[in-house]
């Protein structure tokens, strides 16, 4: 595996971009291998790395299809069902709960 380039931060040449910046622009990387990478110093910690690719090699976001679509609607609601009451929370269920409010403190709600 070569090595690959490093600069400093904000002294990338033009023509490359990060993941998300592409995805701003409506491409995607499209297989390619990282092109360089540009590194932010810190004080305390290693540096902040970032990767890039070029754009003139990056191919356009696939559209999504109506069934990933439905996919993606099924998980979203799947996120707001509570595990513990099986009811709609109306909301997404915070991960580090791990259940809606109400099961999270039964005791706040009796007080209420």
């Amino acid at each position: 595996m070569a090595t690959l380039p490093v600069y400093r931060w904000r002294l990338a040449p033009d023509g490359y971009a990060t993941y998300r910046q592409l995805r701003v622009l409506g491409l995607r990387p499209g297989g390619q291998d990282v092109a360089l990478q540009i590194e932010r110093p810190r004080r305390r910690r290693g540096p902040l790395v970032a990767y890039l690719y070029r754009i003139d090699l990056a191919l356009p976001v696939r559209p999504m299809t109506p069934a990933k679509w439905a996919a993606l609607a099924k998980a979203n609601v799947a996120r707001r069902i509570c595990p513990k009451c099986r009811r709609d929370a109306g909301y997404v269920i915070p991960t580090s709960l791990g259940m809606c409010g109400p099961c999270a403190a039964p005791e706040e709600q009796r007080a209420a």
